[in-house]
């Protein structure tokens, strides 16, 4: 009868092995697929920085007393706020648009909420660190959601409700974009440029009549404001138009006008809600 014996020498190589390629495969995920190690949802300290620019509508153009304006924009200070508002560092900085909007700005806030350091411990101090992080975020955002929201509502009875300064946001686009974060730019506003003057457009006494027209004046525009630098942020413009709102009140080539202009400006994705 054939005997078998058992070698220690074999299993253990078999076993050092089975270990080497454990960990060879460990490497390779770790390496090459981040997210084997991490949820990409939750913040980790080699997220880019966030800077947001929210910019609202102080002329008279605006009614945020409006039951339709004032839900829709708080729904979406509320959309903001969470998805932009992730880590310490990330910035938010709120504008008046009007005759003087790029002096006017009414907030600057950096989030202060940090998670720490937790490459080192165990799971069960990481799993309270990480829920200790929440609970600081979430109050931070619930303050920032109530700052934001003050100045919704705050009314402007002064002289300067009577112009629409939109160029004007384009130097503070400039000076957010040399930060280096990723700039979100969101203007809570029916996007009625209206300047008296030389060289300025007045969407309310001559707005484009057509696309076509709205494409050409704002290439044209593009060329002197090309001056300002915005880099390639984010831009979303939320319109106070309820969905019957007629095309004398919402000209659709007003829009075009500014989806052409960021354009040309560099501008990322530029989208309208």
């Amino acid at each position: 009868m054939q005997q078998r014996f058992f070698s220690p020498t074999n299993n253990t190589d078999r076993y050092l092995n089975t270990l080497i390629n454990w960990a060879f495969f460990a490497a390779l995920c770790l390496g090459l697929f981040p997210g084997c190690s991490s949820s990409p949802d939750k913040p980790t300290p080699t997220d880019d920085p966030v800077y947001t620019l929210i910019f609202l509508d102080k002329t008279r153009s605006v009614d945020v007393n409006k039951a339709f304006v004032n839900r829709k924009y708080q729904q979406m200070v509320d959309e903001i706020i969470e998805q932009n508002i992730r880590q310490k560092g990330d910035k938010l900085d709120v504008y008046f648009i009007h005759e003087n909007t790029s002096k006017a700005r009414a907030l600057n806030i950096t989030v202060r909420s940090e998670m720490e350091d937790v490459s080192a411990a165990s799971p069960t101090d990481r799993e309270a660190a990480e829920t200790e992080f929440k609970l600081l975020l979430t109050r931070e955002k619930a303050q920032i959601r109530q700052r934001v929201l003050q100045q919704l509502v705050a009314q402007n009875t002064g002289s300067s409700n009577r112009e629409t300064d939109i160029w004007a946001s384009l130097p503070v686009i400039a000076k957010v974009n040399e930060s280096g974060a990723a700039v979100k730019v969101f203007y809570l506003s029916d996007m009625i440029e209206s300047v008296k003057g030389t060289g300025r457009r007045d969407f309310q006494m001559k707005p484009p009549k057509d696309n076509a027209q709205a494409d050409e004046w704002a290439k044209a525009d593009a060329q002197q404001l090309k001056r300002y630098t915005i880099g390639s942020p984010d831009i979303t413009m939320v319109l106070p138009f309820e969905p019957n709102a007629s095309v004398r009140e919402n000209n659709p080539a007003v829009t075009q006008y500014w989806q052409t202009l960021f354009a040309e400006l560099g501008a990322g994705v530029v989208e309208e809600q």
